[in-house]
């Protein structure tokens, strides 16, 4: 049964698909992490077509249980980013050729009520997929990430979200030790390369899963 919590947010997304929508994205609205992953592996990836996915750093792509299905999954390419079986170099240039896959999966810092995706990367391979290259992309995006306006967004982003992210990533700066963003010049820096993107181009390109659960950060 569904919480007054659960509606309220229901309400929310809904106008954020609205807007989405209105903005050139598609859209799907789930109930949970695991609805998504369901919608996903079911319905989105068979009929992209797609044989050659990769995927960015995402904690709800993971809570979601995606990158673990696609590696059971013979039937495709997988370019994974994150196999501790490579060097950083190796890592590198999969990144790079991750850029010219059928379908990129990843989530977002956040999203506007307005219909506008904000991020924020460090090495800025998550955010030019989601912007240029791959010939699909789909977003698994968690309630918590809903603000009001790109400069909500932003805010969200600078004062919990990337302090956490260097917290779980065990980075050497500052953030990790006050929780503040210090605006540092660490060289394990991970706020880089901020993107706001507008609207999708082409047209449906982007594939937006938005869910009624709070999911990463």
């Amino acid at each position: 049964m569904s919480t007054p919590i659960d509606t309220y947010w229901r309400l929310r997304l809904t106008e954020v698909a609205e807007s989405l929508r209105a903005n050139n994205f598609a859209v799907s609205l789930v109930d949970s992490c695991e609805e998504a992953g369901r919608v996903f592996l079911d319905d989105l990836l068979p009929a992209s077509g797609a044989s050659s996915v990769s995927f960015g750093g995402s904690m709800t792509l993971v809570k979601c249980g995606v990158p673990e299905a696609l590696r059971q999954r013979a039937d495709l390419q997988l370019l994974d980013t994150f196999d501790k079986n490579l060097s950083a170099a190796e890592m590198y240039e999969r990144r790079r050729q991750s850029l010219l896959v059928d379908m990129f999966l990843t989530g977002t810092n956040a999203v506007t009520m307005d219909g506008k995706l904000i991020n924020l990367d460090m090495i800025g391979n998550r955010v030019g997929a989601i912007n240029f290259g791959p010939r699909n992309v789909v977003l698994f995006v968690g309630r918590n990430k809903v603000v009001d306006t790109v400069e909500d967004g932003m805010r969200r982003i600078k004062e919990y979200a990337s302090p956490v992210n260097a917290i779980r990533l065990d980075k050497k700066t500052p953030c990790k030790k006050t929780a503040q963003c210090m605006d540092c010049k660490s060289p394990d820096r991970i706020c880089n390369v901020w993107t706001i993107t507008e609207k999708c181009f082409p047209s449906g390109r982007v594939h937006v899963i938005l869910i009624n659960e709070e999911a990463g950060f």
